[in-house]
């Protein structure tokens, strides 16, 4: 990965009755979802699910907007998407991998903590 990377968080809302499938279903990803996900650029993907359904992702990609594309193009994802589409809460016609809400970031330690070492070193 390069320095380039926007750090990207989102949230949707999984179906309260249909939780433990989704967990079932993360356990064990298709091997070519995983690679499409790899070769299009999302990085350090990872989700994490709330006993009520409240679902929070994250990821690192040079491009959201490259990113989502690239998968849009991938057959595979137009499989995986229109069987998770059924697990979420309000996504209206949107797929679960475009139709979430993005989360803006207001804090992040590196950053900080670089802007605090370069101000230092300049006094």
């Amino acid at each position: 990965m390069t320095d380039e990377m926007t750090r990207v968080c989102f949230q949707l809302q999984v179906r309260p009755d249909r939780i433990d499938e989704y967990r079932r279903r993360h356990a064990a990803v298709w091997p070519e979802m995983l690679q499409a996900l790899h070769e299009t650029g999302w990085h350090n993907y990872s989700l994490f699910l709330r006993p009520d359904g409240l679902l929070i992702g994250y990821l690192e990609t040079p491009s959201l907007a490259e990113a989502q594309a690239g998968m849009a193009a991938r057959e595979i994802n137009t499989r995986w998407q229109a069987e998770m589409a059924e697990f979420f809460v309000d996504l209206g016609d949107a797929a679960p991998d475009t139709g979430f809400v993005e989360l803006q970031e207001v804090f992040h330690l590196e950053d900080q903590l670089s802007s605090t070492i370069r101000e230092t070193e300049v006094k």
